[in-house]
């Protein structure tokens, strides 16, 4: 398979979740949008990888996993207690985390 095919789905996957993110205001479907503009990140370093034919990109892409993952843990975390303190959890209302 050639690697255009990889990088077009890639930059669709990456369209749907920017689009996500600016049009949304659910905290968790941002972040859910977030982990879909990484995900597309990764398909497009291992398709590099694979037509490079060495595991750099894969290894890398592990590495972006790591971090997606850290990322929704403390994403949900904010959401947990914002959500306990009986706050607003829409985007555009939050004012807590502000200065």
């Amino acid at each position: 398979m050639a690697i255009g095919w990889y990088l077009a789905v890639s930059a669709l996957i990456f369209c749907v979740g920017a689009a996500g993110v600016l049009v949304k205001r659910n905290p968790l479907v941002i972040l859910l949008c977030l982990e879909l503009m990484l995900n597309a990140g990764n398909l497009a370093l291992v398709g590099f990888a694979r037509m490079w034919g060495n595991g750099d990109g894969q290894v890398f892409a592990l590495i972006v996993m790591v971090v997606a993952a850290c990322e929704v843990t403390v994403g949900l975390g904010l959401i947990v207690a914002l959500h306990r303190r009986r706050l607003p959890i829409d985007v555009d209302e939050m004012r807590e985390l502000r200065g």
